[in-house]
């Protein structure tokens, strides 16, 4: 069979229900297509062809995953290189990235396996970190890079600027650094805004900011941030899409900047962002 019509499935660990529905999309298509579970859903299943995690996507035209927006960020960084589109099923309530539900998933596959289906693009952002003018780390995010204490750290400083040009010295909680895509995660909680999962710009937005008049700020798709540590005898951790983390010291560089790689998600078939983002947000109800 062709690379497209190879098919990756990825399920929510541990998760018994995940497991099921591939094991029914094996039923359905496996005759037709060629399909790899990732390694423990295979393992779990006692059968099929498997990949190990850090290949999802490779050599395949279609990639599933079924779990939550939490298990599509962890395939997105890496599939960052590797142009494929991801269908992502939620399992419990309805996700912004996972848009698809369980009773849309079969008629969305059969759908989007004969090529009737539409992407958004999302921006990713590349994240490095300097260490006395040395990089020391480098990751890709799909939703947001954050600076922030530990629980019983006193606030922190964090000085940041846009191109070399000075924008402030923020004393906060910490410091949210986000994507169009993770505009509706932490930094909306942390009172930014929303932005249209198509544009390209950057949130910057302060956590529980010492001074009210801290507010968050959008920055152009071509700008680069950098945020450097002031603080000392803290603790600090930069945390990657609320997964992946690193242990920051006082005077490091972490510098934001868009990245050269996009994620192509499949839309729903069935409703379009500004209806996601009413029956997540509840707008309207009383």
């Amino acid at each position: 069979m062709s690379e497209k019509e190879t098919v990756h499935l990825v399920c929510k660990r541990n998760k018994e229900e995940a497991r099921q529905l591939a094991k029914k999309i094996m039923e359905l298509y496996g005759k037709e297509r060629a399909i790899f579970f990732d390694e423990e859903t295979s393992k779990a299943l006692g059968y099929g062809e498997s990949f190990e995690i850090e290949k999802v996507g490779e050599g395949a035209g279609l990639v599933v995953v079924l779990g939550g927006d939490g298990t599509l960020l962890s395939v997105a960084r890496y599939v960052k290189d590797k142009d494929v589109p991801i269908l992502g099923v939620n399992l419990g309530g309805l996700g912004f990235l996972t848009e698809v539900s369980v009773d849309e998933l079969f008629p969305a596959m059969d759908r989007v396996l004969r090529g009737d289906y539409a992407v958004s693009k999302r921006m990713m952002l590349d994240v490095t970190v300097r260490r006395e003018g040395e990089e020391i780390f480098r990751f890709s995010v799909l939703n947001d890079a954050v600076i922030t204490k530990e629980a019983l750290a006193r606030i922190i400083d964090i000085e940041t600027y846009v191109d070399d040009e000075y924008l402030g010295t923020y004393m906060a909680d910490g410091l949210i650094l986000s994507t169009a895509t993770g505009s509706t995660g932490y930094a909306l909680a942390a009172g930014g805004p929303i932005l249209y999962p198509s544009l390209k710009n950057i949130v910057v937005a302060p956590i529980c900011p010492h001074m009210l008049t801290m507010r968050p700020i959008v920055l152009p798709e071509d700008a680069s941030l950098k945020a450097v540590l002031l603080s000392k005898d803290e603790r600090v951790i930069l945390t990657l899409d609320g997964q992946v983390g690193f242990s920051l010291e006082s005077g490091d560089e972490v510098v934001v900047r868009r990245s050269p790689f996009t994620v192509s998600l499949i839309k729903s078939f069935s409703k379009n962002y500004f209806e996601v983002l009413r029956t997540k947000l509840k707008w309207g109800e009383r």
